[in-house]
């Protein structure tokens, strides 16, 4: 049986992690972008975002799962709130052109799936994909434990779970609104 090509993108300027349902993670990114000129800026957002969709031959997906963008209002849009918004989106937009199905996940319901709650930290994240989800080699970073965490609620919800999940955690796709994908 083929198994569906699931992605997973935990977005961030510095370090995106990425993972695939078939174990696969890794992680992309760059320092000091939002202090680079404006036409740097640019150029190098686009590099990551071609990045990111080649490293995780993202184009040819049959779902990918991306961790809902959040901002925090009081900051101002310090912290590349914007850039990190372009990043975002161009991706998700560049996917969306060729068809590829993307579900936003809130970090509540990701934290969900990997604790069977919605809060803890991000080193229990780790933990729990050390402990469930061996076959994703983080190196303790979460960023790339997070998108693990997204490749294997993909995988599940289309009927290849990467292991068993208990009850509590795998209530978490019931809150995540899915496309029209074909389980």
């Amino acid at each position: 049986m083929t198994h569906p090509h699931i992605v997973g993108i935990d977005f961030s300027l510095t370090s995106t992690g990425m993972a695939t349902g078939l174990g696969w993670c890794e992680k992309t990114g760059r320092d000091g972008v939002t202090k680079l000129p404006l036409r740097n800026r640019y150029q190098t957002l686009n590099y990551l975002v071609s990045a990111i969709i080649a490293l995780t031959n993202a184009e040819r997906a049959d779902l990918v799962l991306v961790e809902k963008l959040v901002f925090n209002r009081q900051d101002g849009g310090r912290g590349g709130a914007g850039e990190r918004s372009y990043l975002y989106y161009r991706t998700v937009g560049t996917l969306a052109e060729v068809g590829v199905p993307v579900v936003e996940v809130p970090q509540a319901t990701l934290k969900t799936y990997a604790l069977g709650k919605g809060s803890g930290s991000k080193g229990e994240i780790v933990d729990s994909v050390a402990r469930r989800l061996p076959m994703f080699h983080t190196g303790g970073n979460h960023d790339m434990a997070d998108a693990a965490i997204l490749a294997a609620m993909g995988a599940d919800y289309l009927g290849h779970p990467l292991t068993a999940m208990p009850k509590a955690h795998r209530a978490a796709l019931d809150k995540v609104t899915w496309p029209g994908v074909t389980r």
